[in-house]
């Protein structure tokens, strides 16, 4: 890989590279040989996520829910009270659906699950937003 990286003329400031880590907090998400997981810290945070109280706190909810949304099956249904609220020209009156939508959205982001590293076995589907010229690079480096 360090040989990769040297021909492509990339290359890393050694005072702030790791190496033979078992673990690695990498963008909320602790990577080890168990898999992926949500960061702790950042679940500690949605546990002690107080009731918003205007539009505000529940975009600030959204900023962090947003980035574990694809961990989270059916996560826009379960914002549809949240989101009304947000829509322009609506009153902000917090209900019983919208106590039930925050609570459950705690919940999904409190019990993400363990996601896998891949086995190196079988097919895999790769979805990407990447150019198709840079998707090719990668899927000719995989192969």
């Amino acid at each position: 890989m360090l040989q990769l990286l040297h021909d492509r003329k990339v290359f890393a400031k050694f005072s702030k590279c790791e190496f033979l880590l078992e673990r690695v907090v990498f963008l909320g998400h602790i990577i080890s040989k168990d898999g992926v997981e949500v960061d702790p810290s950042k679940v500690k945070v949605v546990k002690e996520w107080l009731v918003p109280k205007s539009v505000t706190e529940i975009r600030s909810l959204f900023g962090l829910a947003g980035y574990y949304r694809k961990f989270i099956q059916g996560f826009s249904y379960i914002v549809i009270p949240l989101t009304a609220l947000m829509k322009k020209n609506a009153k902000f009156i917090w209900g019983s659906n919208c106590q039930e939508s925050f609570e459950k959205l705690k919940r999904a982001l409190t019990s993400a699950p363990l996601l896998s590293m891949p086995s190196g076995q079988g097919e895999y589907v790769l979805y990407t937003d990447a150019s198709k010229l840079g998707l090719d690079e990668v899927l000719m480096k995989m192969t």
